[in-house]
């Protein structure tokens, strides 16, 4: 495949704006986006040796197409991995990994704090096919030591976690899992390559929904991975080719232009973030926040050191007293519905602020024990926190919090 030739040690904030293939004869500054199913070939015999791969060129846009290669590069290079492969959404970005390192018989440790989709990822569907999961302590690297089995063959874990932002010490996990000959996936969704690349601490694998931070908008649904170049190709690759969990080459130019922005979001999303958490300590309807830029928080020292000294974008807080689940929950929705303008949504990464209530929605299909492993409570609601004005983040939750 043709390269962008650029010069070396260019930071990250020149690469998202830079990196990705050369313009076509025409000349375009903004990258092109190719609207096509699949590419013409001068002949059988090219057409041949490229489906055999033998030859590199482009044949059919369920596993090359190249607006997916410009972001899939963008993103490898923001996230100082050799290699990336972009997919339909993050749980497919996730399923992807697991049909490609795992077999019947394998096991899975995994953070019983990650995504809730994942957990049931993990343990429902995987589990029909003979992998074994193990879900431990975010936080307690003895909880993750003890699970090793001599079948485990990966280690899985969010940092920060969804929705308590949890924070895991990547170095630990990754010397464990290579003692064990295993590979640590690190799901950077929350944190991004702007405040935190996994893979220069150890992990073998970053994993991505693009739909959140990357794109930025809420736009689309996207997904990627970011891996070794022997990992994606040998490994990762020939699944997605057979099981066709592609990204359309127009998600991935939405994700590839709001890759250009990306530091600049998420530097200003930390800061309103930051402001919206010291506020909410001193609300006396709040009973807890959760945010690792705060000095409070359990793991705020180690997210400091590998989130570049920000506490990320989303803070999540609880209003309930702990005691009844369900006035727990009948107080933490009251508080959301008072908004007059923030988005009522699971999803997060957007400009714009978004509230939801974790228990009955992103770990709805989770068990209530589950839950209260994890420590979700009824009361907890999350904010993703987007480029409002912060007085008026702050006038808004006041009088959601007023009754």
């Amino acid at each position: 495949m043709s390269q962008r030739h650029l010069p070396e040690g260019l930071h990250r904030d020149t690469l998202a704006v830079r990196e990705g293939l050369p313009a076509s004869p025409w000349g375009e500054n903004s990258e092109a986006l190719l609207l096509t199913s699949s590419f013409c070939h001068p002949n059988a015999a090219t057409a041949a040796a490229r489906f055999a791969g033998e030859e590199e060129g482009y044949v059919y846009s369920r596993f090359s197409n190249p607006t997916v290669t410009m972001m899939e590069r963008r993103l490898a290079a923001l996230e100082g991995a050799e290699a990336c492969i972009a997919t339909s959404s993050g749980m497919a970005a996730i399923l992807l990994l697991c049909m490609g390192v795992l077999k019947a018989g394998d096991h899975v440790v995994c953070s019983r704090s990650v995504f809730g989709s994942t957990i049931k990822l993990l343990q429902s569907e995987m589990g029909k096919f003979g992998v074994e999961s193990t879900f431990v302590s975010q936080t307690d690297v003895a909880e993750w030591r003890a699970a090793l089995r001599p079948t485990t063959r990966l280690l899985m874990a969010e940092s920060p976690t969804n929705p308590l932002t949890e924070v895991c010490d990547i170095r630990a996990l990754a010397d464990l899992a290579h003692g064990a000959g295993a590979l640590l996936a690190v799901d950077n969704c929350f944190a991004t390559p702007a405040l935190q690349r996994p893979l220069s601490m150890g992990a073998d694998v970053v994993i991505h929904s693009g739909t959140k931070y990357l794109d930025g908008q809420g736009r689309v649904i996207a997904g990627a991975l970011c891996a070794s170049q022997a990992l994606i190709d040998k490994t990762l690759t020939p699944v997605l080719r057979s099981a066709g969990m592609s990204l359309s080459p127009f998600n991935a130019w939405v994700v590839l232009k709001g890759l250009e922005t990306l530091d600049i979001r998420m530097k200003a999303q930390c800061a309103n973030a930051l402001a919206v958490a010291q506020w909410l300590l001193e609300q006396p309807a709040v009973r807890r926040v959760h945010y690792p830029g705060l000095g409070n928080h359990p793991q705020h020292a180690l997210a400091m050191v590998q989130q570049s000294g920000l506490g990320g974008a989303v803070v999540s807080f609880d209003v309930g007293a702990g005691l009844d689940p369900d006035a727990d929950r009948a107080r933490a929705f009251a508080v959301i519905d008072r908004t007059r303008y923030l988005s009522i949504t699971a999803n997060l990464g957007d400009t714009k602020t978004t509230v939801t209530h974790p228990s009955s929605t992103s770990h709805g299909r989770l068990t209530e024990p589950q839950r209260q492993a994890a420590g979700i409570g009824q009361g907890l609601i999350r904010l993703a926190v987007g480029l409002e004005h912060i007085d008026d983040l702050k006038a808004e939750l006041a009088q959601m919090l007023t009754p």
